[in-house]
C-alpha cells in the first residue's frame, strides 16, 4: 500500500479530524489577513481617528468571518446553518442597534437633507452650529447653556446620528434663515403714546429694512413648498395696558445669527430717541404708590 492510498483511507476513517484541520487552516488564514490589514492601515493612514476606526472595523469583520466559518463547519446541514445565520444576525442587530441606527441616521441626513454643515440646529435639547457630519456622529459647536443669548459656549458636542429618529430637529437656517424676535418697552402713563409709536416703528423700519427685503422672497418659497399661511415680515407693534405702565411689544424679523446685536441696537436707539423728546415720552419702572397711611392712636396708661 503506497502512501497516497494510506492517506486517503485515513481521511475517510477520520472525517472529523479533516474538518478540524480545514477549519484551523481557514481560521489562521483569516487571522493573518486581519493582522496584515491592521498593520497596513496603521502605516498608511495619517489621520489617527480614521486609522483607529478603520482598524476596529477590520477587527470586527474578522470576528464575524470567524464566527460564520465556525458555524458553517460544525453545523449538521444547511437548515441548521440558515438558522444559525439568522440567530447571528439577530444577535448582531440587538448588540449593535445604536451603531446601526447611527449609520441609518447618516444616510437619512444625507438623502433627506435634514441639516448640513453650517446650519444652526437644536436636537435632543442641544443647540449649536453643525461643523461636521460623519457616518456615526454629528459634531456641533454649542451655543447657549451658561452664556446668554445665542453666543458660543466653547464646547464641541458630538451627537449620535441615531437621534434624528428619536425626537424633533429644529433648523434655524435651512429653508428660511430668519427668525422672529420681540421685546417689551414699558412707557409711563401720561406720555405721548402716538409719539412713542412713531419713534419705535420709524427706528425699526430704518434698521430692519434689509432683513425685511431679503426675507420676503425666502418666505414666498416656504409658502410655496409647505402647507403654511402667509406671514407678516414687517415690524409690528402691539400695546398692552398694565397696572404700572403701557407695554409696547415690538415684533420683527432678523437674521438668525444677528439676533442679539439687533436687539441691542434697537433698544439703544429707541432709548436715546425717548430721552430726546424732553419728557414727552418716558420709560417706566416698577413703583409703589402709597394711597393712605392708617392713623395710630396711643392711649395713656396702656400696657406695653
Amino acid at each position: 500500500m503506497n502512501s497516497l492510498e494510506w492517506i486517503r483511507e485515513w481521511m475517510e476513517a477520520h472525517p472529523l479530524s479533516i474538518t478540524l484541520f480545514k477549519y484551523f487552516i481557514w481560521a489562521i488564514f483569516i487571522i493573518l489577513v486581519v493582522q496584515f490589514l491592521r498593520r497596513f492601515l496603521r502605516k498608511n493612514m495619517p489621520d489617527s481617528n480614521a486609522r483607529y476606526k478603520t482598524q476596529k472595523g477590520v477587527e470586527v469583520l474578522g470576528y464575524i468571518l470567524l464566527l460564520i466559518l465556525t458555524i458553517s463547519y460544525f453545523t449538521g446541514n444547511i437548515r441548521d446553518f440558515t438558522l444559525a445565520i439568522g440567530l447571528l444576525t439577530a444577535g448582531i442587530t440587538i448588540t449593535l442597534q445604536e451603531l446601526i441606527l447611527s449609520l441609518a441616521g447618516s444616510l437619512y441626513i444625507f438623502f433627506i437633507k435634514v441639516y448640513k454643515p453650517g446650519d444652526r440646529i437644536e436636537i435632543h435639547g442641544i443647540k449649536g452650529d453643525v461643523i461636521d457630519i460623519d457616518s456615526i456622529y454629528t459634531t456641533m459647536m454649542e451655543i447657549g447653556e451658561w452664556v446668554s443669548s445665542d453666543n458660543y459656549s466653547g464646547r464641541i458636542v458630538k451627537l449620535s446620528n441615531a437621534f434624528v429618529f428619536k425626537g424633533p430637529i429644529y433648523n434655524y437656517s435651512q429653508d428660511f434663515p430668519f427668525i422672529w424676535d420681540e421685546f417689551n418697552l414699558p412707557v409711563r402713563y401720561g406720555s405721548d403714546l402716538d409719539l412713542a409709536k412713531d419713534i419705535i416703528i420709524k427706528i425699526a423700519q430704518e434698521h430692519l429694512s434689509a432683513y425685511v427685503t431679503a426675507s420676503i422672497d425666502r418666505w414666498k418659497m416656504v409658502v410655496d413648498r409647505y402647507y403654511i399661511e402667509d406671514a407678516v415680515v414687517e415690524p409690528t407693534l402691539a400695546l398692552t395696558m398694565t397696572d404700572n405702565w403701557v407695554q409696547f411689544n415690538l415684533r420683527y424679523i432678523v437674521d438668525y445669527k444677528k439676533r442679539r446685536f439687533t436687539k441691542h441696537l434697537l433698544n439703544d436707539l429707541i432709548g436715546k430717541a425717548f430721552m430726546a423728546t424732553s419728557g414727552k415720552v418716558q420709560l417706566a419702572s416698577a413703583t409703589i404708590e402709597v394711597v393712605r397711611i392708617p392713623a395710630l392712636s396711643m392711649e395713656e396708661g396702656s400696657e406695653k
